[in-house]
């Protein structure tokens, strides 16, 4: 026996996570389960009906049994040959997937465009103590890098070698330090579900069927069987919006803002400095009395997910689903330090044109950032990086035409928040259209970006790159 309890000759601890080479002569593959984890529920499903053909007393017989032994042996073929054939190395500076038996397919993914590689764990995942790197790009598309799926240790590795070449450095998987900024309460999760406009919905929708079966048992039935799907539908929403939010921790680091969270599935995504499209901060109506508001921003690049992850396509994240305005506000200053406070409201006569929404329409700006608040009965307060502007509009409807309005839209990459400064002076806007084609043009080539605080490290928080825009 060694001195630390293991067997003599047995490998010191944490071998089992020592870092993977990524030198160029190497090609690695992902964990053999990874074909099944990627079925994910339909694999559940076949599993069920031939678990069911040899249950005593089941129609079939013999025939049906070794029809689905024929066909699950067939299904595990084809998933180690998909396993076979998949490989991935990094090479000159790309991280090259090579997938395909009889169509060969090889993906190569700019290190040096990597905007953030989140770890994705969905629940067959973890049961099996794997993970998957998903690769966010600069671009807008869907089709992001995938290593689906590695073991949670391998994964954690990997990816913070990837990060460390992507800055130009060598491989290195010493952990960085960070801060805790802010964790949401699973109460205050619930509380915010439960008072939702799709949770009254559903409580809405319950009541009336309850008072349906009560007066019309057989219009019930009916009723329900015709709209299932919807409530359904309805059930997922809050049931993703939940497990998005359980123990959500949002932690300051080196590398950017890193958010994990799940309870079923688990997430754990970057958030790196300078690569934010936009913030929006949205206040419901019903969260207003008790000062919550819930904060989110748009990332460069996104990811459509497949297989048992699909429901965790998006591009817009909430870094805060719900808390207070404080916790708001000191997330906002981690992401763009320089964001605007002071804001001018519409002018009077805007009140004709939108009378529900005119008492929350304002904005501000400054050198660097600009600020549009709206809202009918939730407030929406938008912050867009003038360096992240793409093209800026000038919009007058006939209505607006008549009382002398004017919006002037702030378009961005990502296009998730809608940045309007609404029912302006209409020579205002136009003195607004220019002064911010100006600012915008002058962020973009002195390269101003927001620069964030010292972070817990020496260097604090270390800014990537911004990429080219287009003009205004």
């Amino acid at each position: 026996m060694s001195a630390d309890g293991r067997p003599a000759g047995s490998p010191p601890a944490g071998a089992g996570a020592q870092p993977v080479p990524l030198d160029k002569a190497t090609w690695h593959r992902l964990h053999p389960l990874s074909p099944v984890i990627r079925a994910g529920r339909a694999l559940i499903g076949v599993v069920v009906v031939f678990v069911g053909t040899l249950v005593p007393g089941s129609q079939g017989g013999r025939g049906s049994v070794f029809g689905h032994l024929v066909f699950g042996a067939a299904l595990v073929l084809l998933g180690l040959v998909s396993w076979l054939v998949t490989r991935w190395r990094v090479q000159d500076g790309d991280l090259r997937i090579e997938t395909g038996l009889i169509r060969r397919s090889s993906l190569r993914f700019p290190l040096s465009q990597i905007q953030a590689i989140d770890i994705v764990r969905p629940a067959l995942a973890r049961i099996f103590g794997l993970a998957e790197l998903r690769l966010r790009t600069g671009g807008s598309g869907g089709n992001a890098g995938r290593l689906a799926y590695l073991t949670a240790p391998e994964a954690d590795i990997v990816r913070a070698q990837l990060l460390a070449l992507a800055r130009g450095g060598e491989a290195d998987t010493a952990p960085s330090g960070e801060r805790v900024l802010v964790s949401v309460p699973v109460g205050r999760l619930v509380g915010s579900i439960v008072l939702s406009g799709a949770a009254l919905v559903v409580l809405l929708v319950g009541i009336g069927l309850a008072v349906g079966a009560l007066v019309a048992p057989a219009g019930a039935i009916a009723v329900i069987g015709s709209s299932g799907a919807v409530g359904l539908g309805l059930l997922t929403m809050l049931w993703r919006r939940f497990n998005g939010g359980y123990n959500l921790t949002v932690a300051e680091a080196p590398d950017g803002l890193r958010v994990r969270s799940g309870l079923i599935d688990t997430t754990a995504e970057t958030i790196p400095g300078g690569r934010v499209q936009a913030v929006r901060m949205v206040e419901p109506l019903l969260w207003r009395p008790l000062g919550w508001c819930r904060l989110e921003v748009d990332v460069a690049g996104s990811h459509r997910g497949s297989g048992e992850n699909t429901p965790e396509s998006r591009q817009l994240r909430a870094v805060l689903p719900v808390g207070t305005h404080e916790e708001a506000e000191r997330l906002l200053s981690r992401i763009l330090p320089d964001a605007p406070g002071d804001r001018s409201p519409a002018p009077p006569r805007a009140r004709f044109k939108s009378p529900l929404r005119f008492h929350n329409l304002s904005w501000g700006h400054n050198e660097t950032c600009a600020v549009t608040t709206t809202g009918r009965l939730a407030r929406v307060t938008a912050w867009v990086p003038l360096t992240k502007v793409q093209s800026l509009r000038l919009v007058q409807g006939p209505v607006q035409r008549g009382l002398r309005l004017a919006t002037v839209y702030l378009d961005t990459a990502g296009r998730s928040v809608h940045a309007a400064i609404r029912d302006r002076d209409a020579g205002e806007a136009g003195q607004d259209l220019v002064e911010l084609t100006d600012l915008c043009r002058a962020a973009r080539q002195s390269g101003r970006l927001p620069k964030p605080p010292p972070g817990p490290s020496e260097g604090g928080l270390q800014d990537a790159a911004a990429g080219p825009s287009s003009s205004s």
